[in-house]
């Protein structure tokens, strides 16, 4: 991942990419790629007919009746939230911290994006009082606030919403009249489904909210790009639908030809897909269970993991030592982190905090192995943690935050 500028750092240019799984593609995925791959025709911008019934069986199953002129599909969530975004037009709102690739899309087409502070309880969604406050100063400033994207599920603090925090903000949208996008990327993805309860805006706000989903969150691997979008079922909805393909039109966003057979399989959800998506899910919860203990037990804030394959941490506990170490803000913490830990560790600036908040990702997919075979065997194996591979690259993180406590502890002042 490139680092930003080194003199002063500057504006971030380049974000990190979503977590990776790090697992063997799944052969069954593999097989209809491949028998895909002789064809020569593109598929249509927004999606053909079996790809669209797919994605609408896929919610239908989740609650969230969709019809097929309802439903839109794209290389990827990026380029359809770009497309949404140029499509409503106004001023952006999104939670801090938020996934990297959310704002600068917005910025992209010349839109201002806000940043509004997230509950105590989780991440992905802003605090009511906050976003009316920052609606209010926006308008107040002659802005035009129209557009709120929030995640349930969330990049990157890991966590998921409970209903009544995500209650208060949707009616707080709803009051100022904003438009959702609703990133359900890591929907699929909960750690302990039967112990969380997860709720989409669009069941809370039929009328107001669009749902899209990235494939790559739990369907299919992150080359392959693919996402679908649930627009309402209201006029207003028929309408953002018709714009929404306007613009895919326009930069020919649409998903490769091959890779839409793979993509409507994937949502179809055949006992293959199932049983992987099942075995993925638990393999990486147990890797950030595991990655969350040896943070928090260094000294640093985390928020448990809930989702994803990821979780999100605060050092500011560790400054002391990091001073030492001349780590002073996020982008220094990313570059002295990658380097001791051998793997990304985007810092927290990257996803809308402040430059100097000591806070960074980390993803589970590094530590399952550096080769096929071993990746292979973690999804094999019912004691993951107990592979040696696994327990090397858990101890060497642990090795760098224990390291990290006991230099903090040194520099610590006398009382």
């Amino acid at each position: 991942m490139p680092r930003t500028d080194a003199e002063g750092h500057g504006s971030v240019r380049y974000g990190p990419s979503p977590p990776e799984d790090g697992l063997p593609v799944l052969p069954e995925l593999t097989a209809v790629l491949a028998a895909a791959a002789a064809r020569a025709e593109g598929e249509p911008i927004g999606g053909g007919p079996a790809l669209i019934e797919a994605a609408c069986g896929y919610w239908d199953r989740r609650g969230l009746a969709a019809e097929p002129d309802r439903v839109a599909a794209g290389p990827g969530a990026p380029a359809l939230l770009l497309a949404l975004t140029a499509a409503l037009g106004g001023d952006v709102l999104v939670p801090r911290p938020c996934a990297a690739w959310w704002a600068p899309y917005a910025r992209l087409l010349g839109r201002p994006v806000f940043h509004v502070a997230t509950s105590a309880e989780s991440g992905g969604v802003p605090d009511p009082y906050a976003l009316l406050e920052t609606v209010r100063r926006v308008r107040a400033e002659g802005g035009d606030p129209r557009l709120l994207v929030l995640s349930v599920a969330d990049d990157p603090t890991a966590t998921v919403a409970p209903p009544e925090v995500l209650h208060a903000c949707v009616e707080a949208a709803a009051g100022e009249g904003l438009h959702l996008v609703s990133d359900e990327t890591w929907r699929d993805t909960l750690h302990a489904p039967h112990d969380t309860v997860l709720v989409s805006p669009a069941e809370m706000l039929p009328d107001r909210v669009t749902v899209v989903t990235d494939l790559a969150g739990a369907l299919l691997p992150p080359g392959w790009p693919a996402a679908v979008a649930r627009f309402p079922a209201d006029e207003d909805g028929r309408g953002l639908h018709a714009r929404v393909l306007d613009v895919l039109t326009a930069f020919g966003a649409r998903i490769a030809g091959p890779v839409a057979a793979p993509a409507a399989y994937a949502l179809e959800e055949p006992e293959p897909v199932t049983a992987r998506v099942a075995t993925a899910v638990r393999l990486h919860a147990r890797v950030a269970a595991a990655l969350h203990a040896a943070v928090v037990g260094a000294g640093t804030l985390s928020r448990p993991p809930q989702a994803g394959r990821h979780l999100y941490a605060d050092l500011g506990p560790l400054r002391a030592a990091l001073t030492a170490h001349g780590v002073g803000d996020a982008q220094e913490l990313e570059d002295f982190l990658a380097a001791r830990l051998g793997m990304p560790a985007p810092g927290g600036h990257r996803f809308g905090d402040e430059l100097g908040a000591l806070r960074v990702r980390l993803s589970t997919g590094p530590l399952l192995g550096r080769t096929d075979e071993e990746r292979a065997e973690c999804l094999r194996s019912p004691v993951t943690l107990e592979l040696p591979h696994v327990q090397r690259a858990l101890n060497h993180v642990k090795s760098v935050f224990d390291d990290l406590r006991d230099d903090a502890q040194r520099w610590e002042p006398p009382r």
